[in-house]
């Protein structure tokens, strides 16, 4: 009886649950809220279709205080730096907004952008807006957009996010790789490791 009773308290939480709860976008969709403004750690306000350049369109949901963000600091570095490379806009979106009173505020996203040496947008997802619009809920968690701005890539950096040295296939690059060599992305989908999406109630 007991346990009956606890499985139907738990059960508005659940039905609740799945309908707040968005899946992913779906692979071929437009950037979602492109307009949007952004505030970026310079100051400066930004927009997603500003921020893509001539071969796509990286965002990637980060934080401050992940720990799986921060063991996956030098593979972000890496794959943003070699995305930039490539004529691709990167965008790293904290939409942590239950905390953004603390540690994930502007001025902490700041120090911690500048103490990684970001030389990319790194901005505000207020009242987690385009981390809905997205069905993000992960950090990190990696969304590639071609040159016409259609989704060709969810996921993860990699296949080992756990432990560097377990990686057999940095599937975020290659996708870049045969995005702008204009072949079809071969994984397009891989599951992303990390931290839930700190969202407001």
């Amino acid at each position: 009886m007991k346990k009956t009773m606890n499985s139907l308290l738990l059960l508005p939480a659940m039905v609740f649950l799945s309908f707040t709860m968005k899946d992913p976008l779906p692979l071929g969709s437009a950037v979602p809220k492109a307009d949007n403004k952004l505030k970026d750690i310079s100051g400066k306000d930004v927009t997603l279709k500003e921020a893509m350049k001539e071969n796509g369109l990286l965002v990637m949901f980060s934080c401050n205080t992940c720990p799986v963000v921060i063991n996956n600091q030098a593979r972000t570095r890496e794959i943003c730096q070699f995305a930039t490379q490539q004529n691709i806009g990167v965008v790293l979106l904290n939409s942590n907004e239950a905390n953004r009173k603390s540690s994930e505020s502007l001025s902490s996203m700041q120090d911690y952008g500048q103490g990684q040496n970001y030389s990319w947008y790194y901005a505000v997802d207020k009242n987690n807006e385009l981390a809905d619009a997205f069905g993000a809920s992960r950090t990190p968690e990696c969304f590639l957009f071609d040159k016409n701005g259609k989704l060709i890539y969810h996921g993860a950096i990699d296949d080992s996010p756990s432990d560097a040295a377990g990686v057999k296939r940095v599937h975020l690059k290659e996708a870049i790789n045969e995005a702008v060599a204009g072949k079809e992305v071969s994984v397009k989908q891989s599951k992303s490791v990390g931290c839930s999406i700190k969202r407001i109630s």
